[in-house]
């Protein structure tokens, strides 16, 4: 949907707004916190059982935790689909690519009198390049402590011993460190020397891609891909509660909008479990296990405690509703998310009927019970969570059939818009 009030449709057309006046009306403190490989499955709000969440279990039975959250199944061209509220055929350039055109949530919320940071994985270009230097603060966000992620020619540790970029340049002594504690203590004195004003932390989080190795609380360091994996998300479920403390600490806890998300779906090869249902990693795929992810947002005082919303939300609906909350104006380019801001609130809102997935020249349309993806199959995900059997058109019951009638509208007319 066209969204108006913004002044221009580039990041270069940002000039024309002005950061709050002081006195201004108080605005609410934002914490998007984005896990990297961590799908639906994996939280025990959501009925998993492989993991240790406590921290995140509790985010969830203090807010609203959403069931029917989607994205793209690969993390790169999903967070720019988060930053931009846009889908990948409008604005995706490549891997690793953020066109500087686009205008992202950082620009909206910075424009709206937002102090904004940055902290974890950026993966959106190469820090080596001299003309890169200030990339995330181009993009939005005031402060930057990011991974970097390829720097002269190679990939360096995203964990141990890591290369972090840090407001401009590369951070010194990080020897011996573990890089989701830096990230982590990043955000929170972020937090705390912005606690007099309103503020955007965007904590896009390290964990828990691979490699997988020991944290720092691992005890057995003989164990394999799949015990490490738990640790991993044992530890971003720490890393989660050191920020929801630091909150509590400062007496912002009902100033703070928490968000948490997942990039993309657990890791291929990670197996992992509902009870006796056992749910296989699907990262790369347009399969539920390579898109559906946690999505609990949680406001003391505002979110109705304990409330399951199912509600369909994709990640194109994350920029509108951070700009909601902001009071912000949206720009004036085809924004394709819309806010589920009143679902925070535990009020109706307008649920969506659909939602979009793309990832490359793969494409499929979901509502609640179907989904079709762009080569004609149709899948009945009520009966088929992990989409093994198509529904052909010559097998169609009147219901399948009015389904993929409407959703191949839906997919054309929206590719067309």
């Amino acid at each position: 949907m066209e969204r108006r009030g913004f002044l221009c449709a580039c990041g270069a057309g940002l000039l024309g707004l002005s950061r709050l006046a002081p006195g201004a009306e108080e605005k609410p403190n934002i914490v998007l916190i984005m896990a990297d490989d961590l799908g639906y499955e994996c939280l025990g709000c959501n009925g998993g059982t492989s993991y240790h969440t406590p921290n995140l279990d509790r985010l969830a039975a203090e807010g609203v935790r959403f069931t029917s959250a989607f994205c793209t199944p690969l993390c790169s061209p999903t967070r720019i689909e988060l930053m931009t509220g846009r889908y990948g055929f409008r604005n995706y350039r490549g891997w690793g690519v953020l066109d500087p055109k686009e205008v992202t949530f950082g620009h909206v919320l910075r424009q709206a009198g937002y102090a904004t940071c940055v902290s974890g994985k950026w993966q959106l270009c190469h820090f080596d390049k001299p003309e890169n230097a200030d990339h995330p603060r181009r993009a939005g966000f005031d402060e930057f402590c990011v991974w970097t992620w390829v720097f002269k020619r190679s990939k360096p540790s995203r964990y141990w011993d890591p290369l972090i970029w840090q407001n401009g340049k590369l951070l010194e002594g990080t020897k011996g460190k573990y890089a989701p504690d830096i990230h982590c203590q990043f955000i929170i004195d972020f937090i705390a020397r912005n606690r007099s004003r309103p503020f955007f932390a965007y904590y896009p989080m390290n964990l828990v891609h691979a490699p997988f190795h020991p944290t720092p609380d691992t005890r057995d360091r003989k164990g394999g891909k799949q015990k490490f994996y738990a640790d991993m998300v044992a530890y971003l479920d720490k890393c989660v509660g050191r920020v929801v403390a630091t909150l509590e600490r400062l007496g912002l806890r009902e100033k703070t909008l928490i968000l948490f998300t997942g990039d993309n779906g657990t890791p291929r090869g990670i197996k992992s479990r509902m009870g006796k249902v056992e749910v296989p990693g699907g990262k790369g795929n347009m399969t539920d296990t390579g898109c559906h992810v946690p999505l609990i947002a949680s406001w003391k005082g505002v979110t109705p405690p304990g409330r399951v919303c199912e509600d369909l939300v994709d990640f194109s609906d994350v920029f509108p509703t951070l700009a909601e909350v902001a009071g912000a104006p949206l720009p004036k380019v085809k924004i394709d998310g819309r806010s589920f801001l009143p679902q925070i609130r535990g009020e109706r809102g307008k649920p969506r009927e659909w939602v979009y997935i793309q990832l490359n020249n793969k494409k499929a349309v979901r509502t609640k019970r179907w989904k079709l993806h762009g080569d004609g199959r149709l899948f009945d995900i009520q009966s088929d969570p992990f989409e093994r059997k198509p529904i052909p058109p010559e097998a169609d019951t009147p219901e399948s059939k009015a389904a993929r009638k409407r959703l191949q509208a839906v997919l054309a007319n929206l590719l067309r818009s």
